[in-house]
């Protein structure tokens, strides 16, 4: 693994699947009752949230102290950044406390690059999403589950290879689509986008992925779709005309997912806006994977912390736990 988690881009094939087979094993601690490991014990990981987030800030603490690392959370919110302190500052800060882990969200794309390759810091940065740029962590939960519902449990050392993975709703604003697109043709895996034209970005057509404005006739062909919330928070301009339209042509309702293979899944980075992207009929289905995509960001992420801060012994010991590591 390299040193730095910045873009979903920078993984090779084989980095991916090792996250995914890591991330296999760090699922079966779940199973234990006590679902702990020392392997990053005496490590400090910071996560440094310039942006609100409930669901991936939450996720990277519980796999950091399932980890048994030590954990300290900074929200812009209320601390010197509110003040006028700059990222660098900030960096510098969190050098001289000696921690060995930055996990980094920012509403400015490229703030993870930057925390990384300044030198303000010597220590792994994990992008935890950073505007409209890279979302790494979600794309690698999300083809974790996918692997996972898709080839199977037992599925160590293989890809996404012939998947066919639809996206739906706002590209242009959505982070967790780039980091996806880029992730799932690395694993093999072939990606179709579906929005409206106004919510494609310039230069979409030189993505590794095919294109399409028709949601009905690309479902038959799909093992998996992901719809992606509508972010009004980043709009600033009318981009459909109303809910209920955007809803009529791009929204999954049961009656559009019956139109998809019996074997395929549906998915939601999450939030959802039930009603509008998603009904409640599909967000509830046995089909849809929301509740397990949150799971899986433990295990991912887990995996990622480990890759980038353990050593180079197995991740799980298949030993039966000493009484030392139960406390």
């Amino acid at each position: 693994m390299m040193r730095h988690l910045i873009s979903a881009a920078d993984l090779t094939r084989d980095d991916a699947v090792l996250v995914l087979d890591t991330a296999e094993e760090m699922a079966r601690v779940s199973d234990r009752p006590i679902k702990k490991l020392p392997a990053l014990r005496g490590r400090t990981v910071c996560n440094l949230f310039f942006e609100d987030s409930t669901r991936t800030r939450i996720s990277f603490e519980a796999a950091e102290k399932r980890l048994s690392a030590d954990v300290i959370n900074f929200a812009a919110k209320g601390s010197s950044v509110s003040k006028g302190e700059s990222l660098k500052d900030t960096a510098q800060t969190l050098e001289a406390m000696g921690v060995d882990a930055v996990v980094i969200r920012h509403s400015a794309s490229g703030a993870p690059y930057r925390l990384a390759t300044s030198g303000w810091i010597d220590a792994p940065v994990i992008n935890a999403g950073d505007g409209t740029h890279q979302h790494p962590t979600q794309a690698l939960l999300d083809a974790f589950t996918m692997r996972r519902r898709l080839v199977g449990e037992d599925a160590l050392g293989q890809d996404l290879s012939g998947k066919r993975v639809t996206l739906v709703g706002d590209v242009l604003h959505s982070r967790v689509a780039r980091s996806n697109v880029d992730l799932l043709h690395t694993l093999g895996a072939e990606v179709t986008l579906v929005a409206p034209p106004t919510l494609l970005p310039v230069g979409v057509e030189h993505w590794t992925c095919d294109v399409s404005y028709d949601l009905n006739a690309v479902l038959p062909k799909s093992d998996a779709v992901m719809m992606l919330r509508v972010q009004r928070e980043r709009m600033n301009a009318a981009f459909f005309p109303t809910e209920r339209e955007y809803s009529r042509r791009y929204g999954l309702d049961g009656d559009r997912m019956a139109k998809m293979p019996e074997h395929g899944i549906v998915m939601h980075p999450g939030p959802m806006v039930r009603g509008m992207e998603i009904s409640a009929e599909v967000a509830d289905s046995d089909r849809c994977t929301v509740v397990e995509q949150v799971a899986n960001g433990v295990h991912t992420r887990m995996a990622v912390l480990y890759l980038l801060l353990g050593g180079n012994e197995p991740a799980v010991s298949h030993a039966r736990p000493t009484d030392a590591e139960n406390k």
